[in-house]
């Protein structure tokens, strides 16, 4: 098992030596200030340019967590947790702020690596948060949303 599909069936720790149970009980200040624990939560198989030396995921290790039932609903943990906050906190309502990656990062790990129904879910409540708060998210960054969703 690899480092990060440890990491997600709740088995590892991250670069930083925190499992996923230690992750998903921060709370949300944490969860804002804190930049290297969403590379681990939702591995892409890009590399991140926000967080140099963040896992990348390789073809086969992707397998391997689509194919691991532990690693999937530690990736479905990981999403709720996200959720919670996105629903708790209103600082991402505006028109740059850093969670816009992160949703597009959440967005495309969890259509590659749970499958397209969870991802559409997750676009549409983040869309309807922002419809919700006057749609002060830049068009950019709704592109990005949908583009990871095949809504482009």
């Amino acid at each position: 098992m690899t480092p990060i599909q440890a990491f997600l069936a709740g088995g590892g720790t991250d670069g930083a030596g925190r499992t996923l149970a230690t992750v998903l009980a921060f709370d949300d200040d944490r969860i804002e200030a804190v930049h290297d624990f969403i590379q681990w939560c939702f591995p892409l198989e890009q590399a991140s340019r926000a967080v140099p030396g963040a896992p990348v995921l390789t073809p086969a290790e992707a397998d391997s967590i689509r194919r691991d039932p532990a690693a999937r609903e530690g990736l479905r943990a990981a999403l709720a947790r996200m959720r919670r906050f996105y629903a708790d906190t209103d600082r991402w309502l505006a028109p740059h702020d850093h969670n816009h990656l992160r949703i597009t990062r959440i967005l495309t790990a969890i259509r590659d690596l749970l499958d397209e129904a969870e991802a559409q879910d997750f676009y549409a409540f983040a869309t309807a948060r922002n419809a919700g708060a006057g749609s002060p998210i830049n068009p950019a960054s709704l592109a990005f949303w949908a583009a990871a969703v095949g809504r482009s």
